[in-house]
């Protein structure tokens, strides 16, 4: 629901915004505790990881003697256990979806079969499920038998990669001539102790490493992560991605498992950390189709000005704005730190809104409300004073009244857009004093 809907079902809900470096700090115990069962752990996500179980399967004795095993020595973390086996990583994550409490565990046993009977919705994407009901398709059975060239025409590289995987092929690679070892790493001393300044380091990487797979016309599924600490430890995770890493997920991933090391319960970085390396695996030429316009060279020369000026400023010192509801400019804008994913809004920006500013909004909005001097005359507004002079007003727009919460002290106010010749601004009268809200551009 809307966080705006779920506080009239129920006015006392707290929201919660999602921070997955800390979910996966808490996560990090479990995948060590996976990883005593059986090495190579995947991790997709806090909460999701694949684990190849060939090898396992022989020395446990069997498939479901394995899952027992690894449900029960995940039994102290509590909480649900759900596992999927499969073939694929893809039939693998849809069978844990098909899981339940009271059944967790489900073995498919033919992987194009058990895809051909999923419906549509299981691609990921709401537009392309909804474009293929509306042909009349709503299994992965029927996507896979629609002709591979009619799909890509129609749908681009979305129905390219739907159609890959409703014929259950998770992947495919090109063969050609790439170097063995492309992994890089980067040593530090003194060794680094605290996060932020790991961070940054992690983008950096991230950015050299797909840098120097762009070269070749490749991007990795899989990444290994290990980071060595000064006492000589070394700690080592491999991270999955569905799609190909770019830069700004890779490093956002490696991100979260550095938090999860270094402020994690179990931290496996003791004395700072000494060496971090990537190393990139399941390499795919199947990367994304540029437009026309778009500058590739030019977009990763902004995003390395943006890491140097985000690493001199400081991270909260680099903003991204993103729309959300709101009746005052201030409220209708949610701030991000950039290269952080975007959140989601605290307001819907579709809702009423009685007393909202109209359109346009100003360019200029100061934390703070500002005291500003206007003389009136019969209730309209005839001179604004700009630092030691008294300029005249040539034209005016409200009030727009806004009543604010009563219960939290909150009186009512009007707004009022005002133009002059030396400018326009948004002003609020409250209480018989006048404030600056914005200045329009």
């Amino acid at each position: 629901m809307l966080s705006r809907s779920a506080e009239a079902v129920c006015p006392t809900i707290t929201t919660i915004t999602q921070d997955l470096a800390a979910e996966m700090v808490r996560f990090e115990p479990v995948v060590r505790t996976i990883e005593t069962l059986i090495p190579r752990v995947e991790v997709q996500e806090p909460g999701t990881v694949y684990i190849p179980i060939s090898g396992a399967v022989e020395y446990y004795g069997g498939e479901e003697v394995l899952c027992e095993r690894i449900v029960k020595e995940l039994d102290p973390f509590g909480g649900d256990r759900r596992i999927g086996l499969a073939a694929g990583p893809f039939a693998a994550y849809q069978a844990v979806r098909q899981t339940t409490r009271f059944q967790p565990l489900h073995i498919v046993a033919d992987d194009a079969a058990f895809i051909a009977d999923l419906d549509v919705a299981s691609l990921g994407s709401d537009d392309l499920a909804e474009a293929f009901r509306w042909l009349g398709i709503t299994t992965l059975g029927a996507v896979a038998e629609l002709p591979r060239d009619a799909v890509i025409s129609r749908f681009g590289r979305a129905g390219l990669e739907a159609h890959r995987r409703a014929r259950g092929i998770d992947r495919v690679t090109t063969p050609r001539e790439i170097p063995g070892d492309l992994a890089i790493a980067s040593h530090f001393d003194p060794p680094i102790e605290d996060f932020e300044q790991a961070a940054f380091v992690a983008r950096n990487l991230a950015q050299r490493l797909v840098g120097n797979l762009t070269s070749y016309g490749v991007a990795p599924h899989r990444v290994i992560i290990t980071a060595t600490a000064a006492d000589g430890t070394e700690q080592s995770r491999t991270w999955r991605s569905a799609d190909p890493f770019s830069e700004h997920t890779l490093a956002e991933r490696v991100r979260w498992q550095l938090r999860s090391w270094i402020d994690g319960v179990s931290a496996g970085i003791r004395g700072g950390l000494e060496t971090l390396r990537l190393e990139p695996v399941d390499l795919s030429g199947s990367g994304r189709q540029m437009a026309l316009e778009e500058d590739a060279k030019g977009f990763e020369e902004t995003q390395r000005v943006f890491m140097e000026v985000q690493a001199i400023a400081g991270q909260d010192n680099l903003l991204v704005a993103n729309p959300q509801g709101g009746r005052d400019p201030k409220e209708r804008m949610s701030w991000t730190r950039w290269g952080e994913e975007e959140r989601s809004p605290e307001r819907d920006t579709h809702a009423p809104w009685p007393g909202q500013i109209p359109s346009p909004a100003p360019a200029l909005v100061p934390p703070e409300l500002v005291p500003f001097e206007i003389t009136w005359v019969g209730g309209i507004p005839e001179q604004v004073r700009l630092r030691s002079r008294w300029v005249p007003v040539l034209s005016w727009a409200g009030p727009w009244r806004r009543v604010g919460r009563w219960w939290d002290g909150e009186g009512v106010s009007d707004r009022y857009q005002i133009v002059t010749s030396a400018g326009a601004y948004l002003c609020e009268v409250r209480e018989g004093r006048t404030y600056l809200m914005g200045v329009y551009d």
